[in-house]
């Protein structure tokens, strides 16, 4: 038992899988709960055991529907913080609305500063999150981050595809998670210049670097319309690259992607279950998914027992 009571995991709809998978890890059950509809589609959660002086951990990510899943989280928070829970940290693998974390344009949010408002004031002491869109993110929040990595459980699965394999960053602002990535596979790295022209719309205009012959993995935070990530993997085929394969966290996968990925010259899209895949993208034979389960898992742990959680995402940048 640690510092802070009982160890709880309850989850909401958007991931009720791998919360079970992080529950099978930590050898512990679901807590029980009720996160349901009222008829005019207002969220009604209830906690279905004590949580009075609990350590709990709440696993939700804000995918798709995105606000549907984060009101469901806010609710949670604010029914185990009215629950008088001992401390409540919020597991989000995937945490939406990060890539509005600046004004870029005038009248603008920041809407990721918002969401961690939000949070806040529902009664989160703590947040657990996967590969941050923007690390800076961190510092919306005047409570604890632990932003983890997923680096190693894809370059682990990546690094016995061959001994030519060659990262690739498809824009300059993945470089240092590229950068990241071919240092834990101990290879080279290339950058593809992209310039983009409006909002999910991007062009990939030549390599940086070397590619022929080379197993080229594409690495990111996420996949979302995979525009940019198709057009990676084109480019480095037309400049000699042997074979290319895709290592991302994030699955968010929305309108054309699917097709996108099935017609690409990818031979394989290696993803993480931060997002339930959907119906469709389960039966592209492209992509495979890999688990965080034991990673957050150990998170949780040490959370919990008080110990160090930096051993966890230490990374060579």
């Amino acid at each position: 038992m640690g510092a802070n009571g009982d160890l709880k995991i309850i989850s909401g709809n958007a991931n009720r899988e791998l919360a079970a998978a992080i529950c099978d890890h930590l050898g512990c059950m679901l807590l029980p709960s009720m996160v349901d509809k009222f008829s005019d589609g207002e969220i009604r959660v209830e906690i279905g055991a004590n949580v009075r002086g609990s350590d709990v951990f709440v696993v939700q990510p804000t995918c798709n529907p995105v606000n549907f899943h984060l009101m469901e989280l806010c609710l949670i928070l604010d029914a185990l913080k009215r629950a008088s829970a001992s401390r409540v940290t919020a597991v989000v693998p995937y945490y939406g609305y990060a890539r509005q974390d600046r004004k870029v344009v005038p009248r603008a949010p920041i809407s990721a500063k918002l969401v961690a408002d939000f949070l806040q004031v529902a009664g989160m002491h703590r947040m657990l999150t996967i590969d941050l869109h923007a690390g800076q993110i961190q510092g919306f929040f005047n409570l604890p981050v632990d932003n983890l990595y997923a680096i190693d459980i894809l370059a682990d699965y990546v690094r016995p595809l061959g001994s030519d394999l060659l990262v690739v960053s498809p824009d300059a602002g993945g470089v240092e998670r590229a950068r990241a990535f071919a240092k834990r596979l101990n290879t080279g790295l290339a950058i593809i210049d992209k310039r983009r022209d409006a909002p999910n719309q991007a062009q990939a205009m030549h390599v940086i670097g070397n590619v022929e012959g080379k197993s080229c993995v594409v690495c990111d935070d996420m996949i979302d319309t995979a525009g940019t990530m198709v057009q990676a993997a084109t480019v480095l085929m037309e400049k000699g690259a042997k074979e290319v394969l895709a290592a991302v966290t994030h699955p968010v996968l929305s309108g054309p992607a699917i097709d996108r990925l099935c017609e690409s010259p990818f031979t394989q899209v290696v993803v993480t279950n931060t997002i339930p895949l959907s119906p469709a993208a389960k039966e592209c034979p492209k992509i495979h998914v890999l688990s965080v389960a034991g990673l957050l898992a150990k998170a949780i742990h040490n959370i919990h027992t008080e110990s160090s959680v930096s051993v966890l995402f230490n990374r060579t940048s």
